[in-house]
């Protein structure tokens, strides 16, 4: 994972092996498998580095399809099925010692102008009123806070409120989460640096709002998390390093699957982003 925004570039700083082939640094970490934003955010950036710079992305679509091994670098094959005028798609393919590890679809699109609206930005409290997830992690203990800055102190991530536990029950959702989220550092001006980082983030709190209605965390020895697939949508250019609200909801969960939904808005009120992802969340 990454400790820094400067250790977060490094990871998206993909090695050239040939045309449309590439390789990704793993990071020094704990981690027992390789934390799925990860290799979706490198993917992504294989998939920008191998398309024209006039297409920009709008939607990627991605199956995580064994666990990474975090010792092991990841090669990145790209596939470019089609540029056409208005639109380009690009296959991904991420494997690790000859076997596939995880697909992902990217549809890029030539910027131009049409109709435009968007939902409103529900009311919240700013971000300064959040709790902070490292300074939650410290108070569970030293080794908490060294865990927390170690793998994950590239993000800020604050708090609002879960239902029942900060955000008032909504009989039509039974389950929701509501944190702002921001890079914690510089980035490049490129846009695609946003993106790619957004991607990065966006996997790290997600399912958790799946296990609300159960009381549960998605860190509990009982449970066995995983993400099977995540996709998003990208509406609007959004400053990753700057503030956003991660505005999450689990419309279902069943199978031992659990089914998360999210829109991700700048602090200045625009819908940036739709994201959408099942995991496992198997009882073990």
């Amino acid at each position: 994972m990454a400790g820094s925004a400067a250790q977060l570039l490094e990871l998206l700083d993909l090695e050239v092996l040939d045309v449309d082939l590439y390789r990704g640094r793993q990071p020094d970490t704990q981690r027992q498998r390789v934390f799925g934003g990860q290799v979706a955010a490198q993917a992504q950036m294989a998939a920008r580095l191998s398309t024209d710079a006039r297409y920009h992305l709008h939607s990627l679509h991605s199956h995580f399809l064994r666990p990474g091994d975090p010792h092991v670098p990841i090669v990145y094959v790209v596939e470019r099925l089609r540029e056409g005028r208005a639109f380009a798609n690009v296959r991904v393919v991420a494997r690790q010692r000859g076997r596939d590890i995880y697909h992902q679809m990217c549809t890029f699109q030539v910027p131009e102008e049409g109709l435009d609206h968007h939902d409103v930005m529900p009311d919240v409290p700013p971000p300064s009123a959040g709790l902070s997830l490292a300074d939650l992690a410290a108070a569970n203990g030293e080794a908490a806070a060294r865990e927390w800055q170690h793998e994950w102190a590239a993000l800020d991530i604050r708090h609002i409120g879960m239902t029942g536990r900060g955000l008032p029950e909504d009989p039509e959702r039974k389950a929701r989460a509501r944190m702002w989220v921001r890079i914690d550092g510089d980035l490049p001006e490129d846009p695609v640096m946003h993106e790619v980082a957004l991607t990065y983030a966006s996997d790290l709190t997600l399912l958790g709002v799946s296990l609300v209605p159960h009381g549960l965390l998605i860190n509990d020895p009982a449970l066995q998390p995983a993400s099977l697939d995540h996709t998003i949508w990208f509406h609007r250019p959004l400053r990753a390093n700057q503030w956003w609200l991660y505005d999450q909801t689990s419309p279902s969960a069943s199978g031992g699957r659990g089914l998360a939904l999210a829109r991700i808005w700048s602090e200045s009120g625009e819908l940036a982003a739709t994201v959408a992802q099942e995991g496992l969340i198997r009882r073990r």
